[in-house]
């Protein structure tokens, strides 16, 4: 479902991942994190009839989210936005898209997990209305060239 016509090249539209995006999509996360989702992990997502949705022009893609729902509950699964695109918004769009989704499709509340070390996101989120729940241990892969591995926030958010 497209929510605006594209006629301008530059005008940025939310749309669903079709699998003609996973370059740009798999690119943008190589680029964003350590430890990126494969070209893989994305089709299963897409297959499997996750919400998978793009922030894009007609020449790119600015940011991706994944997204599941079911009885009752969702959960974030990843969202990313391009570096260049940062600060403009577009993480913060594409939440809110997300969360509205998750409400058409029944959920009440919406999980997800963050590095403690991101608190571009960390932010983004509690501004959204998130807070910690939880914490998973030795959660994250290590970065490159360390063997120690990062803990895990789970935050919540009620979608009422």
């Amino acid at each position: 479902m497209i929510f605006q016509t594209m006629t301008d090249p530059g005008q940025v539209i939310c749309r669903r991942m079709r699998p003609s995006d996973l370059d740009q999509v798999v690119t943008n996360e190589e680029i964003s994190y350590p430890n990126p989702w494969s070209r893989r992990i994305f089709l299963d997502c897409l297959r499997s009839g996750y919400e998978c949705w793009v922030l894009a022009t007609r020449e790119r893609i600015l940011a991706h989210g994944v997204l599941s729902a079911a009885v009752g509950e969702s959960h974030l699964l990843t969202l990313c936005v391009h570096p260049e695109a940062r600060r403009k918004a577009y993480g913060r769009r594409m939440l809110r898209h997300l969360i509205n989704e998750a409400r058409r499709l029944g959920a009440h509340t919406c999980f997800l997990e963050v590095r403690p070390s991101n608190e571009a996101a960390r932010s983004l989120y509690y501004n959204m209305g998130f807070v910690q729940v939880g914490e998973r241990r030795a959660y994250y892969p290590a970065d490159t060239g360390s063997t120690l591995r990062e803990d895990a926030l789970i935050l919540s958010c009620v979608l009422m």
